[in-house]
């Protein structure tokens, strides 16, 4: 489907850090609303550099020529590279007057002040940013939820594909919310792929599965397609796990289940099926077949849950 954007008189040029399933599609919106929109491609991955031609994103370079040209810059990656990433940006040679930094991470609310910290010390203006839905290359609309003093500087980005919240001027409300709707849905799949695991492993789990169809049909329906796709993406996500945690701790709540869901995804991760790609995946894999591969990694690793925290950490 072919969107026009709007007419404008000057759209920002914007720079999407990075060109990923999300970035590039982000990227793609300002650009189909008249922005341009370049990004660093240095020592990306051929698909990455696929994706960013696609969208018709330009490679602008190296990250500081990327910075200089850029009136927005959007940090769109895994959770655990967007503190570097700030640092990086920071650290660039070029004047940060008048640029706008959206970190557009799942990252908890504490993450999001350190980052402000960085850049603003470096003298970007900052703004929080979560991305609620899958990227935006087709209506109903992603959320895109921003907070602080000029979150409504992303108001540009508004179109079919993409829905600009504004939540404020209170740095970390976008973060905050991004970090409680992703316990409810990461967090749901990784309980599940833990219980459906232990299920296989105490021998019952055709009985339980039979139970679910019975008395808890939508639910098992939602999370058995989910199951085969989730070491695709088990990586990423256990950064964001410790996020969650983080954020929960901040709020005084128990910070246990979102870390051991870091460490049910690590485990998805150990998995053969990590080394796929969310283009290029065997859609004919059974959540049975997920579930013995977890199975088999819990036994490689001896139930060794400090190695397996370790490896969370440390990705």
């Amino acid at each position: 489907m072919a969107f026009q954007g709007r007419p404008h008189k000057r759209q920002p040029v914007v720079g999407v850090l990075s060109a990923g399933d999300m970035g590039h599609a982000v990227g793609q919106v300002a650009r189909d609303l008249g922005c341009r929109v370049v990004t660093c491609l240095v020592n990306r991955s051929e698909r990455t550099r696929a994706l960013a031609a696609v969208a018709g994103l330009e490679d602008g370079g190296d990250l500081a020529t990327v910075v200089e040209v850029a009136d927005v810059v959007l940090s769109i990656l895994p959770p655990a590279e967007a503190l570097g990433l700030a640092r990086c940006v920071a650290s660039c040679p070029v004047s940060a007057r008048g640029r706008l930094f959206v970190d557009c991470n799942a990252v908890a609310p504490a993450t999001i002040q350190d980052i402000g910290r960085i850049v603003g010390a470096a003298g970007f203006t900052f703004v929080d940013a979560g991305i609620i839905g899958p990227p935006p290359h087709r209506p109903p609309a992603t959320r895109l939820y921003v907070s602080g003093r000029e979150a409504g500087r992303l108001l540009f980005l508004e179109d079919p594909r993409l829905t600009v919240c504004d939540l404020g001027t209170a740095l970390g409300h976008a973060s905050a919310l991004k970090m409680c709707y992703a316990a409810l849905t990461k967090g749901s799949w990784a309980l599940y792929a833990a219980l459906t695991t232990a299920a296989y492993r105490l021998g019952v789990a055709d009985t339980l599965d039979r139970e679910f169809a019975m008395s808890q049909a939508v639910v098992r329906e939602r999370q058995l397609a989910m199951l085969p796709r989730l070491p695709l993406d088990a990586r990423r996500w256990i950064g964001e796990m410790e996020e969650i945690a983080a954020t929960f701790e901040a709020a005084g709540l128990p910070d246990g289940f979102h870390r051991a869901a870091a460490e049910i995804f690590n485990l998805l991760d150990h998995t053969p099926f990590a080394a796929e790609s969310r283009q290029y995946w065997d859609r004919s894999r059974t959540p049975e077949q997920t579930v013995a591969a977890v199975s088999t990694v819990i036994d490689h690793l001896g139930k060794n849950h400090d190695q397996v925290h370790r490896r969370a950490s440390e990705d």
